[in-house]
């Protein structure tokens, strides 16, 4: 075989993805690692797009989409933000995880440093070192409610700096963003001039009340922050690969350019659908929604008074950390136990940096019965070395 490029030898692997190779040696385990919806994606989607299809909508679409779902995307932030937006201020892309991908392309060179909090979603780091960028991990603390803050933000910050990802609400965490706490980011960030990649993927996924807030709301820094979206989380739709960035008409046409390297545009049909998904009936997302809290509840319940662990509760999304600091093992080696002997898919805090290390990420995306079960056995495996 010949040589490797350098970025592919050195590729950061996914700790998910090792815990997924291990699980596959013990069948019939309870899957609280996977971080997708068990939900069908709706009616009127899908059959959006069978009426493209069948309308012949077939060929390329432009780089940024069509100027359907960049409308609609535009109304929904037009209504959410309450500041107008249009198609210009919209890039389609094949989910967040490209729609990320993109827009680090656009504004970033090579040494730039770009700041991620730690932990954090694992693509982001492998997405820097490729485009030659230096990744900097930025600490966030359990006694902080595990929220990036403004004083931690600027500690890291060097003339070297070119932007910060922030993910609220937030995986693995389930931590959200504050109107206060997005103020005090803010102020960093202007007074630093730096780019904000804000990846709110899981935005309609939030409970007890609360409401999803984005950096981009904060009148003075709109046109640094870039929000990155998908419909994979709250439409249930992570197999059609459809997302998008939104920000100033500027930047996101250089964004919509850097399209053209990557996959050229996403399919005609899928973009119906997904201004179908955004356009339409949102009673879906709602009952989705309102079945996450449930899951949620019943995770935290059942985990609730076990010895030497502690619960986050989660605001947003449909992850928690679990504190198992106490328990004397490393995060991995618990995550490797709970597979091996009791039947129960997790991963270990330290996949998603540093600091994750002495926690485990739990997932309630899977069903009720799933949860139940995963929790019976999660309590018989702590019983048993606790």
């Amino acid at each position: 075989m010949l040589g490797l490029s350098n970025i592919a030898a050195n590729f950061p692997a996914s700790g998910i993805r090792a815990m997924f190779d291990v699980a596959a040696k013990y069948p019939g385990y309870a899957n609280l690692c996977n971080g997708e919806p068990n939900f069908e994606t709706p009616d009127n989607i899908k059959e959006a797009a069978i009426r493209a299809i069948r309308d012949g909508q077939t060929r390329y679409a432009p780089e940024a989409g069509t100027m359907e779902f960049r409308q609609a995307v535009a109304d929904k932030y037009t209504r959410q933000f309450g500041r107008a937006y249009g198609p210009e201020n919209v890039c389609a892309s094949l989910g967040g995880v490209e729609g990320v991908m993109l827009t680090l392309m656009a504004i970033i060179n090579p040494g730039d440093e770009v700041l991620i909090p730690d932990p954090s979603y694992t693509c982001y780091p492998g997405q820097v070192e490729v485009l030659g960028g230096k990744v900097v991990r930025v600490p966030v603390y359990e006694a902080d409610g595990f929220k990036l803050t403004p004083e931690t933000l600027e500690r890291y910050i060097t003339p070297k700096t070119k932007a910060v990802i922030v993910n609220y609400p937030n995986n693995p965490i389930g931590s959200m963003l504050t109107p206060e706490a997005a103020e005090g980011l803010a102020d960093v960030i202007e007074r630093h001039g730096l780019y904000v990649i804000s990846d709110e993927v899981y935005e309609a996924i939030v409970f007890d009340g609360k409401k999803h807030y984005s950096l981009a709301q904060v009148e003075r820094i709109k046109d640094q922050v870039i929000v990155v979206n998908s419909l994979s989380k709250t439409y249930a739709m992570t197999g059609w690969r459809i997302g998008y960035c939104l920000g100033s008409a500027e930047l996101i046409f250089h964004i919509g350019q850097m399209q053209q390297s990557l996959a050229a545009c996403l399919p005609t049909f899928v973009l119906a659908a997904g201004t179908e998904a955004i356009s339409g009936p949102q009673d879906a997302v709602e009952a989705m929604a309102k079945e996450y809290a449930a899951r949620r509840d019943i995770l935290m319940q059942g985990l609730s008074g076990l010895p030497k662990i502690k619960l986050f509760h989660t605001e947003g999304s449909f992850c928690t950390f679990i504190n198992v600091k106490e328990l004397g093992k490393r995060s991995e080696e618990i995550a490797i136990d709970l597979i091996a002997k009791a039947g129960v898919l997790t991963v270990g805090g330290q996949a998603f940096g540093r600091m994750g290390e002495g926690y485990l990420r739990v997932c309630f995306a899977n069903s009720q019965e799933v949860i139940r079960e995963g929790v019976s056995r999660i309590s018989q495996y702590i019983h048993s070395i606790a």
